[in-house]
């Protein structure tokens, strides 16, 4: 009970916009999850070979990593309520395209617009809680938009596996997929509505007698920071892009599972990742930002090789479970600590360069994962590129406590930001 009253008072504290950009991130994420678990297997209904898989996660995540800065850049520039607005209104009708075509070319072409549009929702949503935020409600808010971000892609998962087994009782399995595919971006597109009630914040500025020595300072200190949290992101990315993308498909081809069995899997990986999320501030109380990061990241490797090496489907889902929760649990701490530490005015471009070095390991390593598993099988193939992501993770875990170990998060005064 008192934990959820500490929540709820902490809920209670967040003003109009924050409410409102839980609303639309739990629609569209909701649509998102619908989409993504079952995708992969679209593209295998209609007969590609499987690196057209990997070649449509490559393009979406390619087109995502070349946008990134210019949308954080037109972020901060143009206001994030526009970006919101028509970020959601442009990939949403997009994802509906992607559920309708067949011809490959399209489908890789769209895959590519697919990543450019929602660039710009993923480099203005924590930019956003952030100028409506003050530090010390960050690394709680962050975990809190994070786990309701995941709760509602579990949601998505769940829908998503059942819709389609439901649908092909009465349709061809292509069919199935097809008008699973259309629901979810129905969905996503609905969560455009909250983001029209945003409140637009002022943009902070300089006194003119400290203009130009302010901006000196804050732009040099900022973009070296930058740079550091893209390196330790890079890392991760790299090792993420070899096995999150295709983890529906290692379910199927290693243990033969159905879609709505995998469905459910990684529904609960995502619900035990959103119940994680609330640990991290814990984890925060006792061993700070930074040693939290990196004790949530190597608790995870475990359960990563785990899943890499087992033989039994309830053991992989054991391992699959554990190493989404507390590898993810670090993010919205890692989160807090870099939007602490960049000015207002760069958080933006801050956001979309460490989502853009994510998104190029997504791009590069997607070819690489889908050409191991073709060459060794399911087994020894998702064996190998396990335990790659694992090295990597380790790697830029212990970079991340190197380079950050002395950081802290400063407090702030309450600003202008509380919009009732």
């Amino acid at each position: 009970m008192a934990f959820y009253q500490n929540w709820a008072a902490q809920f209670k504290t967040y003003n109009r916009n924050i409410k409102l950009s839980f609303m639309a991130n739990i629609i569209t994420q909701i649509g998102l999850g619908i989409f993504m678990v079952i995708y992969n297997f679209y593209i295998r209904k209609l007969g590609y070979a499987e690196s057209v898989n990997g070649q449509v996660i490559a393009m979406t995540s390619l087109a995502t990593a070349i946008i990134l800065v210019p949308a954080g850049l037109i972020s901060d520039r143009y206001g994030r309520k526009k970006v919101f607005f028509f970020g959601i209104l442009i990939s949403g009708v997009i994802l509906l395209l992607r559920s309708i075509f067949a011809d490959q070319g399209v489908l890789i072409t769209l895959a590519f617009i697919s990543g450019l549009t929602m660039a710009f929702l993923q480099v203005s949503g924590i930019p956003w809680l952030a100028e409506n935020s003050i530090a010390e409600q960050r690394v709680n808010l962050f975990s809190l938009h994070f786990a309701l971000m995941t709760a509602a892609n579990v949601v998505g998962t769940l829908l998503g596996g059942g819709l389609t087994d439901l649908f092909s009782l009465f349709v061809s399995d292509l069919n199935s997929i097809r008008f699973t595919l259309i629901i979810g971006a129905v969905i996503y597109l609905i969560g455009i509505f909250p983001t029209t009630k945003f409140t637009e914040l002022p943009k902070p500025k300089f006194k003119p007698t400290e203009k130009k020595t302010a901006t000196i300072s804050w732009k040099s200190d900022g973009l070296k920071l930058i740079v550091l949290f893209a390196i330790a992101q890079l890392l991760i990315g790299f090792g993420a892009g070899l096995v999150i993308p295709y983890l529906n498909l290692y379910f199927a081809d290693r243990f033969s599972a159905t879609t709505t069995s995998i469905g459910l899997i990684i529904s609960m990986g995502q619900a035990a990742t959103a119940l994680a999320m609330f640990i991290g501030p814990q984890v925060v109380k006792k061993v700070g930002d930074v040693k939290a990061v990196v004790y949530l990241q190597l608790a995870s490797l475990p359960f990563l090789l785990l899943t890499a090496y087992t033989e039994h489907l309830w053991l992989a889902a054991i391992g699959f479970l554990f190493r989404q929760a507390l590898m993810n649990a670090g993010n919205p701490i890692q989160m807090s600590l870099m939007m602490s530490k960049v000015n207002d005015s760069m958080k933006g471009l801050a956001n979309s360069v460490n989502q853009m070095v994510f998104n190029l390991g997504w791009a590069f390593m997607g070819p690489v994962s889908t050409g191991i598993v073709v060459k060794y099988g399911s087994y020894w193939g998702y064996a190998y590129v396990f335990t790659i992501t694992a090295g990597l993770y380790l790697i830029g875990s212990t970079y991340f406590f190197l380079v950050f170990r002395g950081f802290t998060v400063k407090k702030e005064p309450s600003a202008s930001a509380k919009i009732s």
